[in-house]
């Protein structure tokens, strides 16, 4: 890589980051273009030869977060014998990740309503909710789990989702806890 596509890739790399900052602790409609600069330290140029826009910016930022997840949730899935218990580590995996305030600010709170929810649902598609759908097909074919994969998936990415939310907005670090062990007994109970 030479040294101008260097320089092209710190630059995006910085705007990424600073944006990441800023829509962890502001939200996305707090966050102006301008702080975003600053906190980058670059020209609205430099903004604009990378991105459209904010929310092209914003959705940047979204697939760094949906990435992150997307390897915490295949490592801890692999790490297990069966399809089942490797459906079970990687959903546990995905509420440990989500369960960060910046993060489910970013992915669950601002995202559907930033990107619309057709982006959304193909960005998350592409990442965790695709990870998921493999993760249960694998599941029914190991025949630890019945019924149709992707319906499967929609319900527990539904359940998933939600309890990230709600584990965020309950008082206490138990909520988060209770929500996994809860979550373990739901799925333990679907296995054949």
């Amino acid at each position: 890589m030479g040294v101008k596509a260097q320089r092209a890739a710190a630059t995006r790399t910085g705007l990424v980051s600073a944006a990441r900052e800023l829509f962890a602790a502001e939200g996305y409609g707090a966050t102006s273009t301008e702080a975003i600069l600053a906190a980058a330290g670059v020209t609205r140029g430099a903004l604009y030869h990378h991105f459209a826009d904010k929310q092209a910016l914003f959705a940047a930022v979204c697939e760094d977060l949906h990435g992150e997840a997307e390897r915490v949730i295949e490592t801890d899935a692999d790490a297990q014998a069966s399809a089942f218990d490797g459906l079970v580590a990687g959903c546990l995996g995905f509420l440990d990740f989500m369960a960060d305030p910046q993060v489910r600010r970013i992915l669950i709170l601002d995202a559907p309503s930033v990107l619309g929810w057709e982006a959304w649902n193909e960005m998350d598609r592409r990442h965790g909710f695709g990870l998921l759908i493999e993760g249960v097909r694998a599941a029914v074919v190991e025949g630890s789990l019945e019924g149709d994969p992707e319906a499967l998936a929609v319900m527990i990415n539904g359940a998933l989702n939600y309890g990230v939310v709600w584990a965020g907005h309950t008082e206490g670090p138990e909520a988060l806890a209770r929500l996994k062990s809860s979550f373990v007994e739901t799925l333990v109970r679907l296995r054949r």
